[in-house]
């Protein structure tokens, strides 16, 4: 924001920022019970994505980025896993979440890419 780098203009990191605007859309959704289970999981590992991805992308070695991109990729897959949780529940709907699916499979695919 305040530095202008260079990570701002990637397509993983974009994606990743709109993931997580989305995934907090959808907390509004979860029951109160939930609050300190489900919803505060979802706005932590939306969140890691967006930073771990920052973090990687400042560092020099390519084995530190790596190690940042997977740990990224780790909390994608963890928001897609809290999302078949929140689906299994009955919280919300498959239907209501195809943005949110489909931002979780681009983020998952660009992460994957620059890993390789």
């Amino acid at each position: 924001m305040f530095l202008d780098l260079n990570h701002y203009k990637l397509d993983v990191y974009k994606s990743a920022r709109e993931l997580r605007f989305e995934c907090y859309q959808m907390l509004s959704r979860l029951p109160d019970n939930e609050r300190f289970n489900l919803t505060d999981q979802i706005r932590r590992a939306s969140t890691s994505v967006v930073l771990n991805i920052t973090e990687g992308c400042s560092r020099k070695s390519e084995t530190e980025r790596k190690r940042y991109f997977e740990i990224a990729r780790g909390s994608v897959i963890e928001l897609d896993s809290c999302f078949d949780i929140a689906i299994e529940c009955k919280y919300i709907e498959r239907e209501n979440l195809e943005k949110t699916g489909k931002l979780i499979k681009t983020t998952f695919i660009l992460l994957s890419g620059i890993l390789r």
